[in-house]
């Protein structure tokens, strides 16, 4: 390239190759925007993460969306009621694809200390989640280490994993 040949006096650096796998995924886990949701407190855990402490910005999370079809995260902090429940799939549904889910805390992951009918014995009985922090409640390291998790797991996607999903196919043929 030109960065290693010392006789390249034009001032130009070569060409940069990538695949259009990594060149997305990039783009990707540099611009993920949660959605506004917090249901506990584990929610105050997830508003200090925001806070200029530990700065989630850097990470290009600055903005926590208000509407679910702005955001492609959701980081579910708290106990779902079985009331709740129906809001959550809804507002799941409303995010645009490609999204992802982070159950943040005992009770979001495993319903924690409410083991009763009133509470989910956790969120992945109605949406699926990718990412599981443990804790109650949860620090702000925690979460910083579950959305690097998340990015790790961003940075594996191909091309072919999200051109599939469900409301992309093609009808299949009715027999």
């Amino acid at each position: 390239m030109g960065v290693d040949n010392p006789t390249n006096k034009s001032g130009a650096l070569g060409i940069v190759t990538t695949t259009l796998d990594a060149a997305v995924n990039w783009g990707r886990t540099r611009a993920m925007w949660p959605v506004l949701f917090g249901l506990a407190c584990c929610a105050i855990e997830m508003m200090s993460t925001q806070a200029s402490h530990y700065d989630i910005s850097r990470f290009g999370m600055e903005l926590m969306r208000a509407s679910p079809r702005q955001s492609d995260l959701m980081i579910v902090a708290g106990r779902v009621s079985r009331k709740m429940a129906p809001v959550v799939r809804r507002l799941y549904d409303q995010m645009p694809a490609p999204k992802w889910v982070i159950s943040m805390g005992d009770c979001a992951s495993c319903g924690g200390v409410f083991n009763n009918y009133a509470i989910l014995q956790g969120v992945d009985e109605i949406i699926p989640v990718d990412v599981y922090i443990a804790g109650c409640p949860p620090r702000p390291e925690q979460l910083i280490h579950g959305i690097l998790t998340l990015h790790e797991k961003v940075q594996q996607e191909t091309v072919t994993d999200w051109a599939t999903w469900p409301f992309l196919r093609k009808p299949e043929a009715a027999e």
